[in-house]
C-alpha cells in the first residue's frame, strides 16, 4: 500500500485489534459478557478503528459524552479480511455506498496532541447485516483501555507525552493481500 494510505494496527498470526468508544451503559454489559450485548445496537452502523490515536482524537482521550469507555476489541484477522473484502469506499457511487454492508473511508491520522497527520487511517463501518456476524463470530475478545487511556490523557496534559507514548498499543502496518489493497486504495 502507499505509504499514505496504510493500515497500522496492533495485530499477531490470528486477531487484530479495532478501538471502539463507548458510553459505560454498553461498555460494562459488554466487558461482563466478553462480547457485545444490549445495549449495543444490533440494528446500526459500527465503527472501527484500528489506530489507537485515532479513536484518542474522536473521543478526546475518553472525555466526550458516550465515549467515556475505551474498549480494545479482539477481531480474528479471516473476519477483518472478510469485512474489508466487503467493503465500498464512502467516496465510491452513492448508490454503491447505500447498498454495501461495510463502509471504508481514510481521514487523517492523529498525532499525540489530535493534530492531523500527512497520512491517513481507515475507519471501517460494519453495517447492520453484518453486525452480528462481526459481534458472535469475528470477535474473540474485549479488553478496557479506559484507565489506561486516562494516565496517558493525564501524562500528555503534564507535558509527559513521552511516558505517555509507552503506554500506547504497538501498531505497525498490517500486511494486507494484494486484492485487498487495490480494492480498498484504488483512485
Amino acid at each position: 500500500m502507499s505509504s499514505l494510505y496504510q493500515i497500522r494496527a496492533d495485530y499477531d498470526a490470528r486477531t487484530i485489534v479495532l478501538y471502539q468508544a463507548y458510553s459505560p451503559a454498553i461498555a460494562d454489559p459488554a466487558l461482563r459478557a466478553g462480547r457485545f450485548v444490549t445495549p449495543f445496537s444490533f440494528h446500526r452502523m459500527t465503527w472501527i478503528k484500528p489506530s489507537f490515536l485515532w479513536l484518542m482524537h474522536r473521543s478526546n482521550w475518553a472525555r466526550k459524552s458516550g465515549q467515556e469507555r475505551v474498549l480494545a476489541v479482539r477481531v480474528s484477522r479471516e473476519g477483518w479480511e472478510e469485512a474489508l473484502s466487503q467493503a465500498v469506499l464512502t467516496t465510491s457511487d452513492p448508490a454503491a455506498v447505500a447498498q454495501a454492508t461495510v463502509h471504508v473511508q481514510w481521514d487523517p491520522e492523529r498525532s499525540t496532541r489530535g493534530a492531523a497527520l500527512n497520512h491517513y487511517s481507515i475507519q471501517v463501518g460494519i453495517g447492520r447485516h453484518l453486525i452480528r456476524t462481526f459481534t458472535d463470530d469475528w470477535i474473540v475478545g474485549l479488553t478496557d483501555l479506559t484507565p489506561q487511556v486516562r494516565k496517558a490523557a493525564a501524562l500528555i496534559q503534564n507535558g509527559h507525552a513521552a511516558k505517555a507514548q509507552r503506554l500506547f498499543p504497538a501498531e505497525r502496518v498490517y500486511p494486507l493481500p494484494r486484492t485487498l489493497e487495490d480494492r480498498l486504495c484504488r483512485g
